[in-house]
């Protein structure tokens, strides 16, 4: 393979594959009149007039241009994206990164508060031991011993919640990084269904918003004997922090692989719902496996 450098555009030509670019072409021109030039040049057309001789270089110069114009267009590549798609995608992949940052700085704060809260939690159930014994015992009221129970059970909501919030956090960041690989990918046709890596996408034609979310929820209480375990119905209080559009999608809390997550999938594709499933195992969300139900989420401009 050798490089070969055309003003400040250095194209590479392969082993066994010649590549023509338009100052060889110019030069591939001129050197198939050479012959030409040395005739003229000798005793046959020593009788030649200055005009002739012009019309001859005119020529020349005309086949050369025309040449050099045509492996120019040819040089370009017919599969390359036109500019606004290309500053269309790098739009995308800057505000997904917006949100993978944002998201995962977020998340990273719950984590040390859930530390906290189970110290906490620690803390209040020895405290309620210690006030059960002091009970029997005699030494405090059953209202002391009630309150101890109280703040116990509140801690453990508390905690509760903030286990919620990191879930939804790792579902917001498996969506925005779920985002940036499909720009890697081929874009799906209508109807269009793929399995790779990461991501199982489903471009399904029917309509979809969030009105037909109970016909699913009918087909998977009848399948499956409970409700289906919706962790993110349009926007949530994170989407509308991170500016991640989820109006009109809905997150249920399935692993694609599992057997509900396969009926819930093959049920979506013969209704025509559009949806990305998301296994779980991207860079920064290793918990966030879902089915995220309508077209993908994306960040929406602004501060």
């Amino acid at each position: 393979m050798r490089q070969q450098a055309i003003g400040k555009t250095t194209k590479t030509e392969s082993d066994g594959e010649k590549i023509v670019t338009p100052a060889k072409a110019g030069i591939h021109a001129w050197k198939s009149w050479i012959p030409v030039l040395r005739l003229c040049s000798g005793q046959v057309f020593t009788g030649m007039t200055r005009s002739i001789w012009v019309i001859i270089i005119a020529v020349l110069i005309s086949t050369a241009s025309v040449t050099s114009a045509s492996a120019q267009v040819k040089s370009k590549s017919p599969d390359a994206k036109p500019a606004a798609t290309r500053r269309a995608d790098s739009e995308i992949v800057r505000l997904n990164a917006e949100v993978i940052r944002t998201t995962t700085e977020y998340r990273d704060q719950l984590a040390l508060q859930l530390k906290t809260e189970n110290v906490e939690i620690d803390r209040l159930a020895q405290e309620g031991e210690r006030r059960a014994q002091w009970l029997d015992k005699g030494y405090i009221a059953r209202q002391e011993w009630e309150q101890s129970k109280l703040a116990l059970a509140g801690a453990q909501a508390k905690m509760e919640d903030t286990r919620r919030r990191v879930e939804e956090a790792e579902m917001v960041l498996g969506e925005a990084e779920a985002r940036a690989a499909l720009l890697t990918l081929p874009p799906l046709p209508s109807g269009g269904y793929s399995e790779s890596g990461s991501l199982v996408r489903y471009n399904g034609a029917a309509p979809w918003s969030l009105a037909d979310s109970g016909k699913i929820e009918t087909f998977f209480a009848a399948r499956f004997g409970r409700s289906l375990p919706v962790s993110a119905r349009g926007e949530t209080e994170l989407h509308r922090r991170m500016k991640f559009d989820h109006r009109n999608a809905m997150d249920v809390a399935v692993h694609p692989d599992s057997v509900e997550g396969r009926a819930l999938m093959e049920y979506l594709r013969k209704s025509g719902i559009p949806f990305i499933a998301i296994r779980g195992k991207m860079a920064a969300s290793s918990t966030g496996a879902h089915i995220h139900i309508g077209k993908p989420s994306v960040r929406m401009a602004g501060p």
